[in-house]
């Protein structure tokens, strides 16, 4: 059925501030039944014990529980939250809604003259055993549920695809001692160094999805072939979950409503003219003044980030390798986000740490989402 997409970004003051939300329903703008995905950048500090992603989760489920007639678990297996921690440097700590109103053939608003607009699917996979963690059967579990995701969004082609956003389990002590007593040897001991093995097999499963690279691929390649990546792929592992959600962003015809989304994709993390052209190809540019963006009609824009990994930035050594006071992906996130937010006007924007096969080594996928 056709569907518009409405879309918002709200302000938090922290992990559990749920007031934005709670308005926006009490206003009348959003219907609690037609939520289908929330984002949400919050404080934190991105890694294992980050809780703060699990926290966010369950207090969004207490909040629309009522609303929906739910119970908690009801909500957060209908509604697709993904929370991402770390808002360093200027970012600012938000949430993003993404609403699908249906709207049958013939209503008021539903012709968009041929024109596309911003269209989300969601899926997700079974639980994972903790041994499968950053293998063959996450990669493959994660390409069928971005093709699920397509076809619940209504994208035909790969190529109005301009955001696969995945939320990704992690291996923990407690994990990875059952698995060993089950048999089985986990990809890694390492809590930490898990979460890259498992963000980097979602997105090789990702790029499988979007035809970017051919299969199968061995389990060996994760964090190793780095020629293995996708340019529309974002993988957040996070302790609450066992299996991969999956949110699919691009442009239908089947949706309507008054966004658009594109995307390109970063090559290292101060590469501007990238996110420049993102913006162009969204239209998010004032007509009326050369260069300057338009930032009244940006709903979000969404960003990778990581550090290059040979230590070198444009010739240039970085320390963000070595610093043991604070890691890679949080120095990474900081210089993204202002990168980003010096060229839109605005802090609020979802930038996530750990680009492992998103996009090329110390790059990543940025896509903007802008009114038309």
């Amino acid at each position: 059925m056709p569907y518009r997409t409405d879309t918002f970004r709200i302000a938090m003051t922290g992990p559990a501030d749920m007031s934005g939300l709670i308005g926006l329903i009490e206003d009348g703008a959003l219907e609690p039944l037609h939520i289908a995905a929330i984002l949400v950048k919050t404080e934190g500090n991105g890694g294992v014990n980050d809780f703060t992603r699990e926290y966010t989760c369950a207090t969004i489920a207490a909040t629309l529980a009522p609303y929906l007639r739910a119970t908690t678990v009801e909500v957060a297996s209908r509604i697709a939250m993904v929370v991402s921690g770390g808002t360093e440097g200027v970012l600012s700590p938000h949430a993003t809604i993404f609403a699908r109103v249906p709207t049958p053939a013939g209503a008021n608003g539903h012709s968009n003259g041929g024109r596309k607009r911003l269209a989300i699917g969601v899926a997700a996979t079974r639980d994972f055993l903790p041994h499968e963690i950053g293998r063959a059967p996450q990669i493959e579990a994660t390409a069928a549920a971005v093709r699920e995701g397509m076809r619940d969004a209504g994208i035909a082609s790969v190529e109005d695809v301009h955001w696969v956003q995945v939320k990704c389990p992690l291996l923990t002590a407690e994990r990875v001692q059952a698995t060993r007593r089950a048999g089985h040897d986990p990809v890694t001991e390492i809590a930490y160094k898990s979460m890259a093995y498992s963000r980097g097999a979602s997105a090789i499963g990702v790029a499988i999805a979007m035809g970017e690279i051919a299969t199968p691929v061995a389990d060996e390649a994760v964090l190793s072939d780095w020629s293995l990546a996708s340019g529309v792929a974002s993988a957040s592992a996070g302790i609450e979950l066992k299996n991969n959600i999956v949110i699919v962003l691009g442009n239908a015809e089947e949706a309507t409503g008054d966004c658009v989304i594109e995307h390109a994709v970063m090559q290292d993390a101060i590469d501007a003219a990238a996110v420049v052209k993102a913006l162009r190809r969204v239209g998010g540019f004032r007509p009326d003044a050369v260069g300057v963006v338009d930032a009244s009609r940006i709903v979000n824009v969404l960003a990778k980030a990581d550090p290059s990994p040979d230590g070198m930035l444009r010739g240039w050594r970085h320390t963000m390798l070595d610093d043991t006071d604070i890691s890679a992906t949080r120095h990474a996130r900081a210089a993204v986000g202002g990168v980003i937010a010096g060229l839109t006007g605005c802090p609020a924007v979802f930038v996530s740490g750990g680009a492992e096969h998103q996009g090329p080594p110390g790059g990543g996928p940025v896509a903007v989402i802008s009114r038309v």
